[in-house]
């Protein structure tokens, strides 16, 4: 934007008014009359009438200027009628000598005897500051270069007289000693660096001032030096007071500590070499970016100027290789991606931050110095301005650029002025309504908002093109759900915007939590490699992660996760190159909070996936008892080896489920892998325990036991939550009294603790939690009888006593673990008890009034309850077991421990019409999928309407079918099928069983 207003080289001596006069700007105001009857009053008030009279007569113009100033600016207008002394003070004097005598007066501040005073003179120096400054842009006396040096200057001189006063104050308590006195930031040890554009020299008329505040112990002379954190911290505390605070004279500079090493866990004061330790190690890429313009601006200056001259081999890097690079388009990952966005709006315009605003000017010129200024120190200025000519002419940039990018900086910096003197904020963001703009765009020297926003807009557009060209080959991390800025400590109010629009619900928390991220709290991302690969991926991961139902709870337990992970370069690499993988993790993270446990208390678990065989055949059985075997091999104690068995059938469990959530393994495999896990853990359980008891109770004679499996384990069907359905047998000799051990019991009892303790190997909590929780209650008589049974005995129960029932649940019994030769026994009893003949009148009625049972006391909670549904699994695994009570004794080949098996044997022996056998089948295996990702997923029953949003396209995808509508309407009608075919082979089922 072409300037509008010109600056005059004052003669010394040249009183403000004259220069103003020369060179009037703004336009006048419209409501002109008004403003200049409010100038009038006042003056007249202040009993200083003639005075004003006078120099309005000498200077025809400033009555005017002034009034169009005041009209437009209630803080200009109120600084200055507040006081008219020093209105018309600062209007009869040079300007440039009136501000050095201010200067050189607030310098010496600090000799004033107290606080408050401090404080008060300090403020009225503000004032006066504002008032000489504003005039002096606006009349077009002072360019923004000497407008924005100005600023910084006073700043300067009045942090250093604060400072100077508590030094003093402290030196003279007898808490530190001052090499000095009369120059007390020399030698103190204390220092401040002015940061961003007070560091550089470039204030906003109404800046924050970003200040790090350091102390070198090895300098400060304290009393006790142990004290040296405390002792500097409250002197920083009263500093921000002495700025910060307002009272009935305002404010001096509203001030920001942020800037420094990790905000979120660092006192206000940091030391030295903690500094030092904290770029080293955890600096990140902004922070480079950042202390390019960082400057020593108060305390002790020469101290300052030696930690910036150590820390700058963090900042300027010596060779300029691709990991170089790679860190530089970090930044402007960490920033904003623009392209793709062309449109620049006037009104509400962030002229600061907005497309084609100063903040890209600033990145335009930064990112050309750290690649250059590694290997050329004239490259490493902190001035905009300077760096834009020192480029030009090392031939990084094309001189046009230079000199299109520092007319458009002087435009946006005056504008940015004029927004904040309105009103005294610290403001970046053009107004919305046009009348409010048209007090802009007249300080701005346009008479009309169309001839403003027209040059704006040209201004803005010559930066973004300028800036896009920059950046044209850079890596993009641009997301379809909007911005994602995570720099610093600042929180960036689009980035709330974007992750409150895509789900999160605390969405401030979720970046401030990122922003600790980056600040390497956790050991993953202690390294700047490990942070710039996450850097990365978050745009991904918040997306992936807000498709839960609940994104915070989600992103939580990533964070969660993140905190104990010990490294993180090699996982965040991973998850970058292949997004599949990292929406996996997110997915867990968010559906599956059974993973997600296993996964967060041991982030370890993950470098099985990490190999890239992980997702092809499942580990046999030999190979998981080799694993389980090492995991053991160094376990003592019986509590030891019952923590390290819960450890690797939590973590073996989880991998089988990252499986079944990715799709790799089908619902029947996950069943067998689920089974298989269990057996060789239930094993090796079983003789640790065996061991155990035996070395107190000693052995029984002839002792066999045979550990049978029932239900889903022993029909190799599990999910991720089943329980484990048990049965324990043995045998001994007959002329067996008892045990030999040291503490003898009688067989039944020794067999009854036997099986208390394999219980309680399993599902007892320990320091690890427990394994499985165990189910005893399909044994002989239930619950009325012993836990374990003699073989006789139980031979004789099953020939004799047992239920239609119970030859039902027997028809998924299996042997896993115990002596072989009973264990062959006991499978012969098994097929010898489903092999005998049947009326299969009186099965069908039994099983109709089973089934009756289990829907008066389990009834389904709806469709998609799918095992108790009408026509679901139940329904099913009842039918393959009817079929075998009812054919086992002819057609033997249907006898097996799994649904499946058994339908397809019975269809092939024709015993299952083909007709029927393509209803049940396919039913059969829609709910096993089904099943194996709700057990995953889901705590307790299933609710679509309390789903995670990321669920429903799971079953889905496990249904085989493009929505969650068509699998929903596609699961009533299954059931409805399986329901009329399970009515067909065995019959209706009766209201209630019969008596």
């Amino acid at each position: 934007m072409p300037s509008r207003t010109k600056s005059r080289v004052a003669e010394s001596g040249t009183v403000l008014a004259a220069l103003i006069a020369a060179e009037v700007r703004p336009p006048r105001a419209v409501r002109l009359k008004a403003a200049l009857s409010a100038i009038h009053e006042a003056v007249k008030e202040a009993g200083r009438l003639a005075e004003w009279e006078a120099l309005a007569a000498r200077h025809a113009e400033i009555a005017p200027f002034l009034a169009s100033v005041f009209d437009a600016s209630p803080f200009l207008r109120d600084t200055a009628l507040v006081d008219v002394e020093r209105l018309l003070a600062v209007l009869e004097t040079d300007p440039d000598r009136r501000f050095s005598e201010l200067c050189e007066r607030v310098a010496g501040l600090w000799r004033e005897g107290d606080a408050e005073g401090l404080m008060a003179s300090l403020r009225k120096a503000r004032a006066e500051t504002a008032l000489l400054v504003g005039l002096a842009d606006l009349g077009g006396v002072w360019d923004v270069d000497r407008v924005t040096d100005a600023l910084t200057r006073f700043a300067e001189v009045a942090v250093s007289s604060a400072v100077n006063f508590l030094l003093a104050e402290a030196h003279q308590a007898g808490a530190i000693h001052l090499p000095d006195p009369e120059r007390p930031a020399e030698g103190s040890g204390w220092i401040l660096l002015g940061m961003g554009k007070f560091g550089a020299g470039e204030l906003n008329y109404s800046s924050d001032i970003d200040l790090i505040v350091l102390f070198d112990p090895e300098i400060a002379q304290l009393a006790d030096p142990s004290e040296s954190v405390s002792f500097f911290v409250k002197l920083t505390r009263r500093l921000v007071k002495i700025l910060q605070e307002r009272t009935a004279d305002g404010y001096v500079f509203r001030t920001d500590l942020r800037l420094r090493p990790d905000p979120g866990s660092t006192p206000l004061a940091v030391s030295t070499p903690a500094a030092f330790q904290y770029y080293e190690g955890s600096g990140q890429n902004w922070e480079r970016a950042a202390m390019i313009k960082a400057a020593p601006v108060a305390g002790d200056i020469a101290a300052g100027e030696a930690f910036l001259h150590e820390l700058s081999p963090f900042i300027w890097r010596k060779y300029l290789d691709y990991a170089a690079i790679a860190d530089i388009h970090s930044i402007k990952r960490q920033i904003h991606d623009h392209r793709g966005h062309e449109t620049i709006a006037i009104a509400g315009h962030n002229i600061k931050l907005g497309r084609g605003g100063i903040r890209e000017i600033e990145f335009f010129v930064q990112t050309q110095q750290l690649i250059a200024g590694g290997r050329d120190t004239e490259l490493r200025g902190r001035r905009t301005l300077d760096m834009l000519d020192a480029l030009a002419g090392k031939g990084w940039i094309e001189p046009g650029a230079a000199a299109d990018l520092a007319e458009a900086y002087r435009a946006l910096r005056r504008v940015e002025h004029r927004l904040q003197m309105i009103r005294d904020e610290q403001t970046h963001s053009l107004p919305e309504t046009d009348q409010d703009l048209d007090d802009i765009a007249r300080l701005s020297g346009f008479r009309t908002v169309a001839a403003f926003a027209k040059a704006l807009t040209a201004t803005m557009e010559q930066v973004r093109d300028h800036y896009v060209h920059l950046f044209e080959s850079a890596p993009s991390l641009s997301s379809s759900i909007g911005s994602l800025v995570f720099t610093g400590d600042d929180e960036d109010p689009e980035t709330v915007s974007t992750l409150a629009g895509i789900g999160y619900v605390n969405p401030r928390e979720v970046s401030r939590t990122i922003r600790g991220w980056h600040f390497g709290r956790y050991p993953a991302m202690r390294s700047a490699a490990a942070r710039e690969r996450l850097t990365e991926i978050t745009p991904v991961l918040l997306e992936a992660l807000a498709t839960t139902d609940n994104a915070d709870a989600a992103f939580n337990a990533f964070d969660r996760f993140l905190a104990r992970l010990p490294a993180g370069v090699q996982l965040f690499s991973l998850l970058s190159s292949n997004p599949g993988l990292l929406r996996l993790l997110a997915v867990i993270m968010g559906t599956a909070p059974h993973l997600a446990e296993v996964v967060t208390a041991r982030p370890h678990v993950l470098d099985a996936v990490l190999d890239p065989a992980f997702f092809g055949r499942l580990p046999d059985r030999k190979t998981l008892t080799a694993r389980l075997d090492a995991t053991l091999a160094e376990a003592g104690a019986i509590e030891e080896a019952l923590d390290r068995v819960r450890i690797f059938g939590k973590e073996q469990a989880f991998l089988i489920g990252v499986r079944v959530i990715a799709g790799t393994i089908g619902a029947r495999a996950a069943g067998f892998a689920y089974a298989e896990l269990a057996e060789i853990v239930v094993a090796r359980l079983l003789a640790e325990v065996r061991q155990t008891f035996e070395a107190v109770h000693g052995k029984m004679q002839g002792g066999r036991v045979a550990l049978l499996a029932m239900g889903k384990l022993g029909g190799r069907e599990m999910t991720a939550a089943s329980d484990l359905d048990l049965l324990m047998l043995y045998d001994f000799s007959d002329d067996v009294v008892g045990s030999d051990g040291v503490r003898p019991l009688s067989g039944s009892q020794y067999y009854a603790r036997l099986t208390q303790r394999l219980i309680a190997a399993i599902s007892a909590p320990t320091a690890e939690g427990s394994l499985y929780a165990v189910d005893f209650r399909l044994r002989p008589s239930g619950n009325a009888g012993p836990l374990a049974s003699r073989l006789d005995a139980f031979t004789a129960y099953q020939a004799k006593d047992a239920w239609t029932w119970e030859h039902m649940a027997l028809t998924r019994a299996r042997a896993i673990a115990g002596d072989r030769s009973l264990i062959v026994e006991v499978e012969a009893v098994i097929r010898s008890v489903l092999s005998a003949p049947r009326d299969p009148k009186k099965i069908a009625r039994d099983v109709l009034d089973m089934r009756a049972l289990l829907q008066t006391e389990k009834p389904a909670e709806g469709p998609w309850d799918l095992k108790h549904a009408p026509g679901g699994l139940v329904d099913i695994e009842f039918v393959a077991q009817y079929l075998q009570l009812v054919h086992g004794a002819e057609h033997p080949e249907v006898l097996g421990v799994e649904t499946e098996a058994v339908l397809a044997a019975a269809s092939r022996a024709g015993l299952l019409p083909a007709s029927e056998a393509a209803v049940l089948l396919p039913g059969l295996s829609l709910y096993q999928r089904l099943t194996q990702i709700i057990r995953l997923c889901v705590g307790g029953s299933f609710n679509v309407a309390d789903a995670p949003r990321g669920l429903p396209a799971l079953l889905a995808r496990a249904g085989e079918l493009p929505d969650f509508a068509t699998l929903d309407a596609h699961l009533r009608m299954t059931q409805e099928e399986v329901r009329a075919a399970f009515e067909r082979i065995i019959g209706k089922v009766p209201p209630k069983p019969r008596a």
